[in-house]
């Protein structure tokens, strides 16, 4: 019976935990508390993520957070991505483009625990290894990261996801740099159950959809389990337009208000419809092929032309002009139809996982995996624009002749340029959305796991030992396919004439026979929707690549009690473990060809490497039982060391030591130090060399960039020494800006390169790379008060120092290095050139080359903290009376103190309090439980942040992002064989913090109902 000082403790409790969550969210945050996880009976050992030493599972020196099923039901998630993507500390990846022209991503969902990059988290399932989903070599860019997605995990039979936060690689190897995030599976499903979920956004779109099985039997009179999940999702695509925060069509430009760096007003100004003036979907036409406004062909009124659906020549409004190649507003090609918002991703899971006991001490298990996801995105489409002239995707030279033009527009044409009525070209600037059959780009990934494990345990004397042995095998077959133009078709078709009364290709008009192509269908480029069906088939191929990953990995386990000391038993635990890697990269016949695109080609490539690798753990406590101190109930020192041979990464030493002090029955503090290493990736040591058209990134420069940076005086001294030594440096194509001040044409400069692919890029491995290390330091406390039942409290410092980091070193990043350093390196100034002067479409200083490879130069800090507050308890024990019901309120946060971050190992950039890692990121729920009915509650924060990383009011109008804050519910009933439940997450339909799309749920307001069937 609950005695009153009990009582009146646990009602001060809830009110304060209550209001403690909701007014000072941001001082709150999160680690593992007692959940309804399944993982073990009251007091039994088992394996907690971190160590392979059984042990009570609240016996842990490092902090573990716990995600259980009934959160992701809550939420109704329908991935494990969704539940990774909630937790504080992990940086969310939601397949959504960021805004820049890039595209939504492939569709794999990684964890990346504290922001420091998805291949610096391991992934394990049940404790062990699994297959790398991405590209395991050949990746584009070199940068290769080791990923596995999330989408495979089984959702019917996940137990709990474990997660580890800070090293982990002296127990599991490779990779445990942020963390480890471990899949828990359950492992004695009986029953049947089936369950199906579809939800919807307020606006009508973003329909979803999941349906799953699982069936789990007991066999040979309960020596034996078999269970089998079958599953299935799909969410859709979502574009620009789709969403009032991402269809402002907001960019930055120039300010021609700002006079310096330091008089408050930005370097750069917003504008809203933003547009690309030279090119629309129907045709700009230009008098020649380059970009300025004074090369557009224009009537006698003085008005630009454009072609509409018809194919006549028309009015353009080129809308208001911000230089080369934005406007406001107007009829050019809107920057929000430039690529797609979200990656559509459709899965289908089928696992078998099953274990016999074949005597009373050994045990023989199974886990079979297959997964196939599917991610559809929307990439930059095909376009020939005089933003692109002298390259493949240059506008479309055509003369009167061509067999397409109306009559209107030969003698609208004629009638502004009599060199073309005399047979002169002029030029189209067009972005084509018809020129391929489908405008996406798909990425599937088949994965195949199946593993078998002996296990057991027997006694020496009094003394009881626990071993396993397993073997895995693990295998990805992937394909990316897009359609692309082939060019030499391409421009057999665009150039069109009348030859006996029909619209044929010149090429087989004209009187020399050997460049006959009968297949050729000619293209008409004049207006939006105009390519016809069999000039679609003719121009286009199916491109891209297949990958294969196969892992093989051989672990054997021995682990018990050494001998006993009067504080407690002396546990260990030693492992060796062998695993092969391998990879092919496969390109698609036109990469290898380079028949498209900018013509670069592609190499088949293949590789792998083995590494062996011996562990050992140890625990020792050192006070305990009858043996104890005053303030110390119990002290335990645990140490782990693994040594690693890679085959190509050589060997590496690596190290644990933690320390957990019981001081009372309920507080107790723990602290760990761990060095911790990953190593390089098929892709950063063997990609072979390849050159290639492509964009350079954030050009520092750039009018828009010239103020920001980690050193914007450097920068800024650095950038104008360049603009005064090249005197054409800033000068537009028509001779704009030439005679002006270095600092003039500085202050004028926006580099094309920037967005567009004009800069060759030469990218490959590098062979010398060595494996990165990082030191690790986490202490914090649990307090568990005896005087509050269900009440937990934790805190937890982190502490990440990574050196010779694996750094993917582009062109922005060399640039970066160059002109923020104020004694730069020469060899580093030397990966990129610019032009000297104006070429016929590129301002003056536009980056010509630049270089992409990895070296081992980076340099990683964070500093954070983890909180946790989680109170349950029956609400009859706080205000007396009968059974009402049961809540549960638990706060869980992170505080990002610092996360910066060098590529070159001596210019550092400060991302912390930013939005890619904002100062404070909270989550609050709330659960009440009454019988069969569930109610929840979720309230997820983003604290006020910057919009990017040393932003002021001097290098941005909007510097600061405000507080982020959305609020969900679901209700669950449960009539025992059915359960309904319903929800609505972001019920608020609160949007993202202007004007950044990614600072929240870009999505809004969205519905979803769900039902399960259980039969036992």
């Amino acid at each position: 019976m609950t005695n009153t000082h009990t009582r009146i403790a646990r009602r001060l409790m809830a009110s304060t935990a209550l209001f403690t969550a909701m007014a000072a969210m941001p001082a709150l945050a999160q680690q593992a508390a007692p959940q309804d996880t399944g993982a073990s009976e009251a007091g039994e050992p088992i394996i907690v993520t971190g160590s392979r030493i059984r042990r009570p599972e609240s016996d842990n020196a490092a902090p573990v957070s716990v995600i259980g099923q009934q959160a992701v039901i809550d939420r109704g998630y329908t991935s494990a991505a969704d539940a990774l993507n909630d937790l504080p500390s992990n940086v969310p990846v939601l397949n959504q483009a960021d805004g820049s022209g890039e595209a939504s991503g492939s569709g794999i969902q990684a964890p990346n625990l504290f922001g420091l990059g998805a291949g610096r988290t391991l992934t394990l399932v049940n404790g062990r290894r699994m297959v790398t989903s991405s590209s395991g070599i050949g990746d584009p860019g070199g940068v290769g990261d080791a990923q596995v997605d999330s989408n495979i995990i089984p959702l019917g039979l996940l137990e709990r996801v474990e997660v580890y936060q800070g090293g982990g690689a002296a127990v599991y190897g490779s990779d445990a740099i942020a963390g480890v995030v471990n899949y828990i599976l359950k492992s004695d499903f009986t029953g049947l159950v089936l369950d199906g979920q579809t939800g919807i956004s307020g606006r009508g779109d973003y329909a979803t959809y999941s349906l799953r099985g699982t069936a789990g039997t007991n066999f040979a009179g309960g020596r034996g389990n078999v269970a089998i999940d079958v599953g299935w999702s799909k969410s859709p695509i979502l574009r620009f337009s789709d969403r009032p925060l991402s269809n402002l069509g907001r960019l930055t430009v120039s300010n021609s208000a700002d006079t310096g760096p330091s008089d408050g007003i930005p370097s750069v100004k917003e504008i809203f419809n933003a547009a690309f003036w030279p090119f629309n979907g129907n045709g700009v036409i230009f008098t020649r092929p380059a970009p300025p406004p004074n090369f557009l062909a224009r009537n006698a009124s003085g008005s630009a032309l454009q072609f509409d659906s018809a194919g006549n020549v028309v009015a353009y409004n080129t809308g208001t002009i911000q230089g080369i190649p934005f406007a406001s507003g107007g009829d050019g090609f809107a920057y929000q139809e430039l690529a797609g918002l979200r990656t559509g991703v459709e899965r289908y899971t089928a696992n078998l996982i099953g274990h016999y006991d074949l005597t009373d001490r050994i045990k023989i298990s199974t886990e079979l995996l297959f997964a196939r996801t599917t991610g559809s995105e929307i990439p930059q489409g095909n376009s020939r624009t005089t933003l692109n002239a002298g390259t493949y995707a240059g506008p479309i030279a055509f003369t009167i002749n061509n067999g397409f033009l109306t009559a209107q527009a030969k003698a609208a044409l004629s009638a502004i340029s009599p060199t073309f009525a005399a047979g002169a070209p002029l030029y189209l600037s067009k972005y084509f959305y018809d020129l391929v059959p489908d405008a996406t780009r798909t990425t599937t990934t088949d994965t195949y796991r199946a593993l078998v494990t002996l296990d057991g345990d027997f006694d020496i004397g009094a003394r009881n030992f626990y071993w396993s042995v397993s073997g895995s095998y693990g295998r990805v077959e992937g394909k990316q396919r897009t359609w692309e133009v082939i060019n030499s078709r391409y421009n057999n078709a665009i150039n069109a004439v009348l030859s006996g009364g029909k619209v044929v290709c010149a090429i087989n008009a004209d009187a020399i026979t050997t460049n006959d192509d009968a297949s050729c269908a000619p293209i008409n480029p004049f207006g939006r929707g105009n390519v016809s069906q069999a000039a679609r088939d003719y121009v286009s191929t199916r491109a891209g690549m297949d990958w294969t990953n196969e892992q093989v990995d051989l672990l054997a386990t021995l682990g018990g009690s050494l001998f006993s000391l009067p504080m407690g038993d002396v546990a260990f635990s030693t492992a060796y473990e062998h695993r092969d890697e391998k990879a092919r990269f496969s390109p698609l016949a036109a990469n290898l060809q380079g028949t498209f695109g900018d013509g670069s080609t592609q190499v088949a490539q293949s590789g792998g490497y083995n590494t062996d690798e011996l562990s050992a753990e140890l625990s020792i406590p050192l006070i305990g039982k009858g043996f104890t101190l005053p303030l110390v109930k119990a002290l335990e020192l645990k140490g782990a060391f693994r040594y690693v041979d890679n085959s190509l990464a050589g060997s590496e030493n690596v190290w644990d030591v933690g320390l957990r002090w019981e001081v009372t029955g309920g507080l107790t503090l723990r602290g760990s130090r761990s060095r911790n290493f990953r190593a390089p990736t098929l892709t950063q040591l063997l990609a072979p060399t390849s050159s290639g058209l492509g964009s350079v990134g954030f050009d520092p420069c750039d009018a828009d960039r010239i103020n920001s940076g980690p050193n914007p005086a450097a920068r800024r001294a650095n950038c104008l020494a360049l603009f005064a030594a090249n005197p054409g440096y800033g000068v537009d194509p028509d001779g704009t800006g030439a005679g002006l001040s270095a600092a003039q044409r500085l202050a004028r400069f926006q580099d094309p390169a920037e967005n567009f692919s004009i800069a060759t890029i030469t990218s490959g491995g590098n062979t010398g790379l060595r494996n990165e290390i990082s030191d690790t330091l986490t202490y914090g406390f649990v307090f568990q008060p005896r005087f509050v039942p269900g009440l937990t409290i934790s805190a937890d410092r982190v502490q990440i120092d990574l050196k010779d980091g694996l750094s993917p070193f582009t062109t922005e990043d060399f640039m970066a290095a160059c002109y923020d350093e104020a004694s730069p390196d020469a060899a580093v100034c030397s990966a990129f050139s610019r032009i000297a002067n104006p070429s016929a479409t590129a301002i003056g200083g536009s980056v010509l080359t630049g270089t992409t490879t990895t070296f081992n130069a980076g340099v990683i800090k964070y500093r954070g903290e983890t909180y946790m507050i989680d109170y349950r308890f029956a609400l009859a024990d706080v205000f007396g009376g009968g059974d009402i019901g049961k809540l549960g309120l638990r706060a869980v946060a992170t505080h990002n103190a610092l996360l910066t971050r060098s590529v070159t190992g001596t210019t550092f950039t400060r991302t912390d309090d930013t939005y890619l890692s904002p100062k404070w990121v909270g989550q609050f729920n709330a659960v009440y439980e009454n019988g069969p009915f569930r109610l929840t509650y979720q309230l997820d924060y983003r604290g006020r942040t910057r919009s990017a990383a040393n932003a002021t009011i001097e290098t941005t109008p909007t510097p600061m992002l405000s507080a982020n804050v959305v609020h969900s519910i679901s209700t669950q009933y449960d009539l025992g064989n059915f359960a309904l439940r319903a929800g609505v997450d972001n019920f608020t339909d609160k949007a993202p913090s202007y004007p950044q799309i990614a600072y929240g749920d870009i999505l809004g307001r969205r519905f979803f109902v769900g039902a399960t069937i259980k039969l036992k």
